[in-house]
């Protein structure tokens, strides 16, 4: 007998009808969680069937304030009506007052921007400016490391599950070395590199953090060899791992580029490349895109870099990433290797596969992410509060004790 009111049964015809229509149109790029996502706030995202759900995963890690921001949802809302779109052959008021935001940001040094629209083309924007600045074409990434889909950012990129099936194709020159391993970097840059690019702690590739040693000796090779040293902060910048940019766990230097992406602008989609003014500027045509600091997208991040700032939550992030890691190692669950992670950016390694974790958290309201096979990963808003956290880590333990 069907129990279900006839509101119930149309909205469920609703539910079947935007997941098949999904199925049926989608590329197949992805794979999909049998949850549909179509509303947020805060730290809380609810499903199509009025479910809430406890979000660790910050939509991928872009929803550093939190979903729906209100400075977000009133900036865009406000240059919805005024202006949408300005391609950077015309000057921009909120294009120009992002610029000087990011200015007082970033170390001083860093005073030029290229503004896109995602991750990957922020990596493909630093592999040109560095190899046009340097006049060097070979490049140094790191074993594990993720920096993106398309072709160049794919060169970067090490895990062969992406790579492989564009091996024919050409991705660039590119030396992988080992991952905190001064003496690999040591041999593998030389008079031919233009850029030396690396995570702070590596996302994708399990939540590895970078040592401060490393990063110093890089910085010193770099600066002896006259490679750029290229930091990618789209997951680790902005307050993530408790500092305003990854690469801050040794203070004393400074990258020659930056690439952000992700939270920069509160889930509208922004990328940038920052870099050392005195290298020079970029030839003019040899770069562009469309989209790019416009103005709809530059009013957004101009609300969410201020809202990070006011709020204090890089000091935020650090410490109630610090108090989390602490109580989960505390709790001595079963089935885990490791526990590792710097601020708000957290890796669980377990012994066996991750995925079945996932699915169970899903169904006790909470959303977390893989991190390669066997590590969750733990990627929540920086506005989330204590409470929230244990509301994670209980689930979790609860999960792994079965």
């Amino acid at each position: 007998m069907n129990l279900m009111t006839p509101a119930a049964s149309a909205d469920k015809d609703q539910m079947d009808t935007l997941r098949s229509l999904e199925d049926r149109h989608t590329s197949g790029a992805y794979s999909k969680r049998p949850l549909a996502l179509v509303r947020g706030s805060g730290c809380t995202v609810w499903d199509d069937a009025g479910r809430a759900y406890l979000d660790a995963t910050s939509g991928q890690g872009v929803a550093l304030i939190g979903h729906s921001h209100p400075a977000v949802v009133a900036a865009v809302t406000a240059q919805v009506a005024q202006l949408i779109t300005c391609a950077e052959a015309f000057y921009n008021d909120r294009r120009a007052e992002l610029y000087a935001l990011l200015a007082s940001l970033l170390p001083a040094e860093l005073d030029r921007f290229f503004l896109c629209n995602s991750g990957a083309e922020a990596t493909e924007g630093a592999l040109k400016a560095a190899r046009l600045l340097t006049g060097r074409d070979q490049i140094v990434a790191a074993r594990r490391g993720f920096h993106g889909r398309t072709l160049g950012a794919l060169g970067l990129t090490w895990n062969r599950d992406y790579r492989e099936p564009f091996a024919g194709w050409a991705l660039g020159s590119v030396t992988h070395i080992a991952y905190n391993d001064l003496d690999s970097a040591a041999a593998a840059i030389d008079e031919r590199t233009a850029a030396v690019v690396v995570e702070p702690v590596q996302g994708e590739g399990g939540v590895h953090p970078a040592d401060a040693d490393t990063l110093r000796g890089l910085r010193r090779l770099c600066d002896e060899r006259g490679a750029m040293l290229v930091v990618d902060e789209i997951q680790t910048g902005l307050g993530r791992t408790g500092t305003w940019f990854g690469w801050q766990v040794a203070p004393e230097i400074t990258p020659d580029a930056v690439i952000l992406a992700k939270g920069i602008a509160g889930g509208v989609p922004m990328g940038a490349v920052a870099w050392r003014g005195a290298l020079g500027t970029l030839p003019a045509g040899s770069h562009g895109s469309t989209f790019g600091g416009n103005p709809l997208s530059c009013a957004a991040a101009i609300a969410a870099l201020t809202s990070i700032r006011d709020e204090g939550l890089p000091a935020r992030s650090a410490e109630l990433g610090a108090r989390l890691l602490e109580d989960l190692r505390a709790r001595s669950l079963p089935g885990v290797r490791e526990i590792r992670g710097r601020g708000l950016m957290i890796g669980i390694e377990l012994r066996d596969r991750v995925t079945p974790v996932l699915q169970a958290l899903q169904d006790r309201g909470v959303l977390a992410l893989p991190a390669g096979k066997t590590v969750l990963r733990l990627l929540p808003p920086l506005i989330i509060t204590w409470d929230e956290l244990m509301r994670i880590a209980d689930a979790i333990e609860e999960v792994l004790r079965g």
